[in-house]
C-alpha cells in the first residue's frame, strides 16, 4: 500500500495520523512518497489518478484521493484482515 503526500498538506497530516492511531507503521504496513509539486511522486500521482492531488492511496488495483475514503477503506480493510 503507497500513500502520496507532502507534509505541508493537512489532508495527508489527517490520513497519516489516523494510520498511526490504527497502528499501522510506515515502511511495514505502507510506504510514504513525496509527491509534492515538481517531485517525481507528484508525476507518478497523476500518471496513475489521472489527477494533481494528494492524497493519493494505491493498494493493488485500488486507487483513491479523497482523505476520509482512504481512511475508511484501510479501517475497513484492517477489520476484514483481523476476522
Amino acid at each position: 500500500m503507497k500513500l502520496y503526500h507532502y507534509y505541508g498538506c493537512p489532508y495527508c497530516a489527517y490520513v497519516r495520523e489516523e494510520f498511526s492511531e490504527m497502528g499501522l507503521l510506515e515502511g511495514k504496513d505502507y510506504e510514504l512518497v513525496e509527491a509534492s509539486r515538481g517531485t517525481p511522486g507528484r508525476d507518478e500521482v497523476v500518471r496513475l489518478g489521472g489527477l494533481s492531488q494528494v492524497p493519493f492511496l494505491v493498494d493493488g488495483n485500488i486507487r483513491m484521493y479523497e482523505s476520509r475514503d482512504i481512511v475508511d477503506y484501510v479501517r475497513s480493510r484492517k477489520k476484514t484482515e483481523l476476522v
